[in-house]
């Protein structure tokens, strides 16, 4: 079996194994459904084992099965990686980053970063994605990013974690309120508001690390909306639906719409991490994470 056959013949297994349909899996990679059959036969064959049990219509993986697609599956997603940057060297690039981010990293941190990369490496592209901390962690976990910045204080196991910035927490008023920066002591002041918050979903660390900021002043919230964006957050508050509370990177200090006030005497801090997956070798993560060293870590401290 030639290489470029036992690649394709790879690629034909992992479409059945994840869809467990040989018609669906044909359509997939564009082949008829008996060609698609023949040449998983020819896997088996060459193999010696029995990948699927085909009964009454229903594909299931057999336990060979199950781990060849496991195996594969990662070990193919690295092969796709060599193969693109191969290309992007062939095209005069050093190679390709992919950034997730929540949307407060993209204030300062994120675009520090690039400007100094840039500098020491212009030939490398940048891929952008602002997506929440979960999507972010399955995505680095899969290799379909290299490095994420998130919201969390746990990450799974297989991933590396480095703090690049520990920040307060600010209040987001409408710019009519009449709490303002030199009458507000503390939060039971806004007892009676509605409150605007990140949703759970973005961060459950975070989301309880907010609440405790009640908690610390005696009283649960009045939570009337949550979201995950920033800016729907800022257009309900400007709107006269409640109040919020956000990390200060997101200050929008450009809408005349809005007032903001550092929690600067609370003992809650909320952390921007940098997370990459240990077993990713892109080489350019090896020039990132050195700079995250050097240029914001050490600076913040």
């Amino acid at each position: 079996m030639s290489y470029q056959l036992e690649y394709r013949h790879i690629k034909y297994f992992l479409a059945v194994a994840e869809l467990l349909h040989f018609r669906k899996a044909a359509d997939h990679l564009f082949i008829s459904q008996p060609g698609l059959s023949r040449q998983i036969k020819d896997l088996e064959n060459g193999l010696g084992i029995k990948l699927f049990d085909r009964h009454n219509r229903q594909v299931k993986l057999t336990r060979a099965g199950t781990y060849l697609k496991q195996e594969l599956s990662k070990n193919l997603k690295n092969l796709d990686i060599i193969f693109n940057h191969a290309k992007l060297l062939a095209a005069g690039k050093q190679g390709q980053l992919k950034f997730g981010y929540v949307g407060s990293a993209m204030q300062h941190i994120i675009p520090h970063l690039l400007l100094l990369l840039k500098k020491d490496h212009p030939g490398v592209l940048f891929n952008l994605k602002e997506m929440d901390n979960q999507k972010q962690l399955d995505s680095l976990l899969n290799q379909d990013i290299d490095i994420g910045f998130v919201r969390l204080e746990r990450i799974p196991r297989g991933l590396n974690q480095t703090a690049v910035l520990s920040e307060p927490f600010c209040l987001v008023l409408p710019i009519a309120h009449q709490i303002n920066a030199s009458n507000f002591k503390n939060m039971t002041q806004l007892k009676g508001e509605s409150f605007i918050l990140f949703d759970p979903e973005y961060s459950a660390t975070y989301y309880e690390k907010v609440m405790g900021i009640f908690d610390d002043c005696g009283f649960a919230p009045l939570v009337s909306h949550n979201t995950i964006h920033s800016g729907s957050i800022y257009k309900l508050v400007e709107n006269g639906f409640g109040v919020s509370i956000v990390p200060k990177s997101l200050k929008d200090l450009n809408n005349p719409n809005l007032k903001f006030i550092e929690l600067n005497n609370i003992p809650q801090r909320t952390v921007l991490s940098a997370v990459w997956n240990k077993e990713n070798n892109n080489p350019i993560l090896t020039h990132i994470i050195d700079l995250i060293h050097k240029n914001i870590i050490n600076k913040r401290c």
